[in-house]
C-alpha cells in the first residue's frame, strides 16, 4: 500500500518478437514484418529483410529462426527455378507453398521455422499459405511470428474481404505499426 512500489513488469517495454502478414486483394498479395532480429533478450539486427522471393512473384514471410527460415527459403527458391525451367512456364503459388510446408515438416524435429508463402500466378491470381506443422491452407490473410498474437485482434475486427490493393497496404501498415 503505502510506500510499496509498483511492479517491475508494469514499466518494462513490451517485447513483440516477429510479427509476419500476408493478405490477398483481387489482383494480388500485399505482405508486411517487422525487421528486428532477437537473440533472447537483446536485438541483435534491426533491419533484417523477412520478406524472401522464392520466385518471380511468390515470396514468403519469414519467422521463428532465421538460419532456418532462411534455409527454407533458399531452398525453395532452387526447387521452383529447377521446377520452372522444366515446365517453361512461372509456378503457381500453392506448388512453392506446398513444397514449404514439405521441407517443415519432414523435418520439423531439426527447424524452428514458420513461413507464410503469399504471391500471384496466372491460374489462380493472388494467393497466401499458411504452412504451420505440415497443415497447408490457402487463406485471404495469414498472421505469423512470436509477435503476431499482438494483432490478431486489430486484423479480427479491421479485415473485410474485396478490399483493393491501397486499402490492403493500408491495412498491413495498420497492422504493423501495432507491434
Amino acid at each position: 500500500m503505502l510506500g510499496e512500489t509498483e511492479p517491475e513488469w508494469l514499466s518494462e517495454e513490451v517485447k513483440t518478437g516477429t510479427t509476419i502478414i500476408a493478405i490477398e486483394f483481387n489482383a494480388g498479395v500485399v505482405l508486411g514484418s517487422d525487421s528486428r532480429v532477437s537473440a533472447g533478450a537483446s536485438v541483435v539486427n534491426r533491419v533484417m529483410n523477412k520478406l524472401s522471393p522464392l520466385h518471380d512473384k511468390i515470396y514468403c514471410a519469414l519467422s521463428g529462426s532465421a538460419a532456418d527460415a532462411q534455409t527454407i527459403a533458399e531452398i525453395v527458391n532452387y526447387q521452383l527455378d529447377v521446377h520452372s525451367t522444366e515446365i517453361g512456364e512461372d509456378p503457381q503459388v500453392r506448388s512453392a507453398a506446398t513444397l514449404v510446408r514439405n521441407i517443415s515438416y519432414k523435418y520439423k524435429e531439426e527447424l524452428s521455422a514458420h513461413l507464410i508463402v503469399a504471391g500471384w500466378d496466372r491460374r489462380d491470381g493472388g494467393q497466401v499459405f499458411a504452412t504451420l506443422n505440415g497443415l497447408l491452407t490457402r487463406q485471404p490473410f495469414a498472421i505469423g511470428g512470436s509477435g503476431s498474437s499482438y494483432v490478431y485482434g486489430f486484423v479480427d475486427a479491421e479485415y473485410r474481404r474485396g478490399m483493393s490493393k491501397e486499402e490492403c497496404q493500408q491495412f498491413v501498415v495498420n497492422s504493423k505499426s501495432l507491434f
